[in-house]
């Protein structure tokens, strides 16, 4: 690590993954720092963690003590914190000069498993109560939690000592019957004729060899009966709430069964969701508030992927003009924000994701954010967001109020022209509808995707006469074209993009050259965000115009201020 990136990193002060520990008063002995390594190597994410000694906690730079500062120590260091971590951590130390005093900058890898310290005290570096970055103890649920969300451990797979057989509810299995017999197609209709047993280890939900040994966590929450939920799942509950700013017109709790609440929040969909009709030709089109695939899948996901060991409840709920859902236990390890499309599933309970699957409930294909995106974009709202989603919590914001209606005619004409658009398609049409333009990379970030993938998506869509380029090279952005906007129903809206850019472009020239006194082209290409041609052409006009006066010739040309401004 060099000098100045350290400055960086001590300028952007403690977070999640970096901790400053200083020595101005006194020394850090070893206990205090080994422990400050286990809860660094025990938070979320792939990146490095970093223990800086010798910066303060307001980001004074006070330098490390000699025994810590001398690099001679820096290899005992490293072996001190191999031998009091458990499993050992390996971690690379250096000692870096900031203003004639040494930083010592261990940098702690990404851990596959929970870290403890030799005498079994286990930290994780987590958002304390007043909203910074702490470290706090871990107990065994914590450390089963952080398990569950490196893959390391299904919890829905526990048995349950206390539970028995006879806690489960022969209703619930045929519940999950009549779901297999309903969604055929999707579901794993070998399952009809099992008897309750058989189903039950065929799902790999009770451990059984003639009779039942073991009733894990998963049968008590597909199967269970309702006062054996509350006794063995204390945590299980899930709310349906209908809100109108702060007035509270329906807040129900349930600590069923998760097909019996799925069932009962499907319902309360089905009673609420409006549907308006569009006509595209003889075709009918209903167009709903919101589409029920998506929010099925939303529920079914927040009910498997949240985290039983934690208390809260996974919550429904439907305002005037969005529906949140939201579920305890942030995203399994590896998930993302910006990956959220890409990554392969991981699912937090396989054994419960799996036995939704053969129920029918959600996608076999594991691809239920696809679902729920796809189903959001075709009809005529914006995209889904995960946003507000952190380390203790998943939150999906649906948003509702009035569709575009024209949106959802386009894609049905498409659809009945034999092209049938898929979700990368559906979020770049969405996303040019909404910011008229795009670049290449805002196209490939709005994908989660490479520029090369992108591009791909993006000529395939050119090919389709739906969207056309502009500039070259670092200037190319990519826009609607003129059919597109008059099936939209914005007839104008093509030629005001076409018609303000070339007066954008020299305004924006202008009043560059207005403060910095003079501009090159290649400046005027990234200031415009065009080809070097283009640059060129606009330049000459603005030239011919009196506008702007050239000086020098060829690649050193460079223009000032004219007399026209």
């Amino acid at each position: 690590m060099t000098a100045d990136e350290l400055l960086q990193m001590i300028a952007a002060g403690e977070t999640l993954a970096v901790e400053f520990k200083g020595e101005e008063r006194t020394p850090l002995n070893d206990r205090d720092l080994v422990k400050a390594v286990v809860c660094l190597a025990n938070r979320s994410g792939h990146e490095p963690g970093y223990l800086l000694i010798g910066v303060e906690d307001d980001g004074r730079i006070t330098g490390a003590r000699p025994r810590h500062g001398d690099t001679t120590d820096r290899n005992k260091l490293a072996a001190l914190i191999a031998n009091q971590t458990r499993p050992s951590v390996a971690v690379r130390v250096e000692s870096v000069e900031l203003d004639g005093r040494f930083v010592l900058v261990i940098e702690i890898p990404p851990q596959q498993h929970p870290i403890a310290s030799a005498d079994g005290v286990f930290l994780r570096r987590t958002t304390g109560g007043d909203g910074k970055p702490a470290c706090m103890p871990m107990d065994a649920h914590d450390v089963q939690s952080l398990q569950a969300g490196r893959g390391l451990l299904d919890p829905s797979a526990q048995i349950i000592a206390e539970a028995r057989w006879q806690d489960l509810d022969p209703l619930e299995f045929e519940r999950f019957r009549r779901s297999v017999r309903e969604r055929r197609g999707r579901s794993d209709e070998s399952l009809l004729d099992l008897p309750d047993l058989d189903l039950a280890k065929a799902l790999g939900v009770v451990e059984a060899n003639g009779s039942v040994r073991g009733v894990r966590l998963a049968a008590l929450l597909l199967f269970g009966k309702e006062d054996a939920l509350r006794r063995f799942v204390p945590a299980h509950e899930a709310a349906f709430q209908v809100l109108r700013g702060l007035d509270v017109e329906v807040n129900d709790f349930f600590r069923w069964p998760l097909l019996r609440i799925m069932e009962e929040i499907e319902a309360r969909i089905r009673a609420r969701n409006r549907e308006q009709e569009l006509m595209v030709g003889l075709l009918r089109v209903g167009v709903p508030d919101y589409p029920e695939r998506a929010l099925r899948e939303a529920v079914a996901n927040a009910l498997i992927h949240r985290d039983y060991l934690r208390l809260g409840a996974v919550h429904f709920q439907w305002h005037p003009d969005r529906i949140e859902i939201s579920n305890p236990g942030g995203f399994p390890e590896g998930v993302r924000l910006d990956n959220l499309l890409v990554t392969a599933p991981r699912p937090r309970n396989p054994l419960l994701a799996d036995a939704f699957k053969r129920a029918g409930i959600v996608e076999r294909t594991a691809r239920g954010i696809d679902t729920i995106f796809y189903e959001q974009l075709r009809n005529g709202r914006p995209a889904p967001s995960y946003a507000r989603s952190d380390a203790t919590g998943v939150t999906l914001v649906i948003p509702g109020g009035e569709a575009n209606l024209d949106f959802v005619r386009l894609l049905v004409t498409e659809g009945q022209s034999g092209r049938v658009l898929g979700l990368d398609e559906l979020l770049i049409l969405n996303a040019l509808w909404q910011e008229r333009s795009l670049t290449t990379g805002d196209a490939a970030h709005l994908l989660q995707k490479s520029e090369a993938q992108t591009r791909s998506t993006l000529h395939t869509l050119v090919e389709a006469g739906l969207v056309e380029e502009r500039g070259q090279k670092k200037g190319r952005t990519w826009h609607l074209v003129a059919a597109v906007y008059r099936l939209l129903g914005d007839k104008a809206g093509y030629v005001r993009q076409r018609g303000f850019e070339p007066l954008q472009q020299e305004q924006m020239v202008l009043q560059y050259v207005e403060k910095h006194g003079r501009i090159t082209r290649r400046e005027v290409a990234e200031l415009c965000r065009i080809g070097p041609y283009q640059a060129t052409r606009l330049l000459s006009r603005l030239v011919d115009e009196g506008r702007l006066v050239r000086h020098g010739a060829r690649k050193g040309a460079w223009y000032e201020q004219g007399q026209k401004i």
